[in-house]
């Protein structure tokens, strides 16, 4: 059990960051006096008690972390931390164990699907703590505290690895991984504050400007309303909340490098972006075609207003709603459910199968097909100018195929339990792409709040697997991770 003190060891450590992050609420409800004060107090001196005597107990126990060490790490990070996220909504509402961390989880995988109703009259702090915790989600604990691992001498290379999805996982932005996770944070502060600063300009309060702008830039989807942005009825924010997340759904290292470099070109090279901007605008402009030729409303303006707004918010992964679109042709709302599996950039702050794994699958394809036309000829997968590798493309595949059976095996046991399966299989996809509303059961006019708790743990758990893309956490679950 030693040889895992030095794992317990930095889990403490983040723990004491963790515990830090209530502070804000903390101040919050001491300020408004909204009666959460003893929850995050009691919240605050649980987390860092916990971090404090593990931390200490650990002390003689340094060294390098290893990969093995790093995909442990995640799991304990990503599982662990949200049972201390969860203390001030046990403490504060009327909650079981269960919908209490599958709040918190939602919060922290960045997914949005939610157990609560009566949010306008929730503590602002609550609402604040559950907004605060989908930004740091978003982005990621991780990559945050990579940046503080260095001073400790511990390197954070492997978690930074492990947590980071898609191209950034090999590509250094800068010569030291700190350097870079406190870039990529930099990069995610700014747009947080001028998303809230066009919310505060359109009409919002400060407060709620804030904690939208958090819920948005993390394509999260958290609100202190439960009619979401249908409580504004503004088209100037629905505008607004379009724009920053179709930038939150663009790689992060590509607004690194154009701001950095200060210019365009990075976007320009960028072989996904120019497929997700295509895509989404294709998408807006059919489905605001289909609703108006249906006659759901009765001008292609206000269709398209509605579709922009919706299709954008779930295609992105957000889950920001204006309308029940599930009460639309059939074919919208699958279709917006479809998207979101592969809609958002690799190393940006949305789920799913990311359009870069979309891309080299389509182009898999295409060589598959090419090859039996021509059985000798040469024709490699190349992303931009650059070949893809043998090796990508096995665990391009390898991750599709693990994705669908992920998908497939919980939508059979949620069915199983006696749901519907339109419930059952937009459950799974909303939770393994950490979008947050599903269909049915589970659509925009409801919640998770219907489910028994058996089916919360599996969309708890489909939430997890998503947000560590499958194999992260897989692989701790298998036995030869724990032979010596």
């Amino acid at each position: 059990m030693q040889s895992y003190f030095p794992v317990v060891r930095i889990w403490s450590f983040f723990l004491l960051i963790f515990g830090t992050t209530m502070l804000a609420p903390l101040a919050l409800s001491w300020w408004l006096d909204d009666g959460a004060f003893a929850a995050f107090a009691t919240a605050i001196t649980v987390a860092v008690s916990w971090g404090g005597f593990l931390w200490a107990s650990t002390a003689n126990y340094k060294r390098e972390l290893t990969t093995r060490d790093g995909f442990l790490m995640i799991a304990l990070v990503w599982a662990g931390l949200p049972a201390f996220a969860a203390l001030p909504l046990l403490l504060q509402l009327d909650l079981s164990f269960t919908d209490a961390y599958f709040e918190a989880v939602s919060g922290l995988t960045a997914s949005g699907g939610t157990v609560l109703s009566g949010l306008d009259l929730m503590p602002p702090s609550i609402n604040f703590w559950r907004t605060e915790l989908v930004w740091l989600g978003g982005m990621g604990l991780i990559v945050l505290a990579v940046a503080v691992l260095p001073m400790l001498g511990i390197g954070g290379r492997q978690m930074f690895k492990s947590e980071v999805p898609g191209p950034m996982k090999d590509a250094k932005l800068t010569p030291r991984m700190g350097e870079t996770a406190k870039g990529l944070w930099g990069i995610y502060v700014l747009i947080t504050l001028a998303c809230a600063c066009a919310y505060g300009f359109a009409g919002m309060e400060p407060l709620e400007a804030l904690m939208h702008a958090f819920s948005t830039v993390s394509l999260a989807g958290f609100s202190s309303h439960d009619a979401s942005f249908a409580y504004w009825n503004s088209p100037l924010i629905e505008g607004i909340a379009i724009v920053f997340m179709l930038i939150s759904s663009i790689n992060y290292a590509a607004h690194f490098l154009a701001l950095s470099g200060r210019s365009l070109r990075p976007y320009q090279r960028d072989p996904e972006a120019r497929y997700v901007v295509l895509v989404l605008v294709l998408s807006v402009l059919g489905i605001a075609a289909l609703l108006w030729r249906e006659g759901v409303y009765e001008s292609y303006l206000e269709a398209l207003r509605y579709a922009a707004f919706n299709l954008v918010s779930v295609a992105t992964t957000t889950g920001f709603a204006t309308i029940d679109y599930g009460q639309w042709p059939f074919f919208a709302p699958l279709w917006m459910l479809f998207l979101c599996s592969f809609v958002t950039s690799a190393g940006s702050t949305g789920g799913g199968l990311k359009m870069m794994r979309a891309i080299i699958l389509y182009k898999q394809v295409y060589r598959e097909l090419v090859r039996a036309l021509h059985p000798n000829a040469v024709y490699p997968v190349k992303i931009g100018h650059a070949s893809t590798p043998d090796s990508v493309l096995s665990a391009v595949l390898a991750f599709a195929f693990m994705y669908m059976v992920a998908i497939t095996s919980m939508t059979l046991l949620l069915s199983l339990s006696g749901l519907d399966i339109i419930t059952a299989f937009s459950a799974v996809v909303a939770s393994i792409n950490n979008t947050g509303p599903g269909l049915g059961g589970v659509g925009p006019a409801s919640n998770f709040s219907t489910l028994s708790d058996f089916q919360t743990w599996v969309c708890t758990f489909a939430m997890l697997l998503g947000r560590l893309e499958i194999f992260a956490l897989l692989v701790v679950l298998t036995p030869a991770f724990w032979r010596k």
